[in-house]
């Protein structure tokens, strides 16, 4: 590998294809971890797997849980997709990337809980790289994990971003609050004006470091995930909840759809390159939502507590 920049480090073209084969492989064995995990936590689902290929290149393995003791629906994708040249879309504000070969591999997941005082979480990670004979190939690394509660608690909300400090803290400190706050910056909803969550990590784009040390970061963050979220549910699965509080659930995932369709850059993208497979992109949406003209919660009430301390870019630890 060269050494560092500040521009960020490129493998030499003879590394490009060990390094894309070593992350494809920690990929597939992340999305077996996980799965395991969340088998482990609900006890009584497990994933259904449905492995794909792509007529244009590529292929991938879509794991669904659905109707489970604890988990509602979740999905955990891992996708493969290729091609020799990107499409406009993608090169529009990268001229150099034009008439490069491609490829595009990541895990993505979406929990949706059942019981509403568990948390909706979501993470990814994701490695891109394009190639050109003859030049060095661009490469980077993007991901997080993000957190979305019904109903606010500040254990959870401190444990979460605990995690995901110690984790950031093991390569940089200056990871974390700048990783936050891109968080909270993303995952934000314009015409709500209020976050999707309590946010968590989020980075793109990041090819800073040397190779090896952007992939170590990246396996530590992906790794931390289940350390992070499996508390929670362990503390939250079995608290009695009425009816009122599943339909406020419901009213509250009418939240995750909008961003997820109206500015989560990896479904539109999927969706309108033509890049995606329909039925894993939309995965992430929740069985069962509902949308109320003009609803307020009751002054008071734990449901406004979650939108006046909860809704709102906080420092947690």
């Amino acid at each position: 590998m060269a050494d560092s920049n500040n521009t960020g480090t490129k493998p030499s073209v003879s590394d490009a294809a060990t390094d894309a084969d070593r992350v494809r492989a920690f990929l597939h064995q992340l999305q077996d971890s996980i799965c395991q995990r969340l088998e482990a936590l609900d006890g009584r689902s497990r994933f259904h797997e449905d492995a794909w290929q792509r007529d244009k290149g590529g292929s991938g393995i879509s794991r669904v849980i659905s109707d489970g003791a604890v988990f509602e629906k979740g999905g955990v994708n891992f996708s493969h997709v290729f091609g020799d040249s990107l499409p406009p879309s993608a090169s529009a504000t990268r001229p150099e990337m034009a008439g490069r070969s491609f490829q595009a591999m990541g895990v993505s997941l979406v929990i949706h809980p059942d019981n509403p005082f568990v948390p909706t979480s979501h993470a990814n990670f994701r490695f891109f790289i394009a190639e050109k004979p003859g030049e060095a190939p661009v490469w980077w690394f993007g991901g997080g994990y993000d957190l979305t509660p019904y109903y606010g608690n500040d254990e959870d909300c401190r444990h979460w971003h605990q995690v995901a400090k110690d984790v950031c803290d093991k390569h940089d400190a200056a990871l974390y609050p700048r990783f936050k706050q891109a968080c909270d910056e993303y995952f934000y909803l314009p015409h709500r004006q209020e976050t999707r969550g309590v946010g968590g990590l989020f980075f793109d784009d990041f090819n800073e470091l040397d190779f090896e040390s952007s992939f170590a970061m990246v396996q530590d963050i992906a790794n931390s995930f289940v350390d992070a979220y499996a508390p929670i549910v362990e503390a939250r699965a079995a608290q009695p909840f009425t009816e009122a509080h599943k339909q406020f659930q419901r009213y509250r995932r009418g939240r995750y759809v909008e961003f997820n369709l109206v500015y989560d850059r990896g479904t539109l993208f999927g969706l309108q390159s033509g890049l995606g497979r329909v039925e894993s992109i939309l995965m992430s949406l929740p069985p069962e939502v509902r949308w109320v003209y003009d609803w307020h919660p009751e002054p008071g009430s734990e449901e406004e507590k979650l939108y006046t301390d909860y809704l709102c870019p906080k420092e947690w630890v």
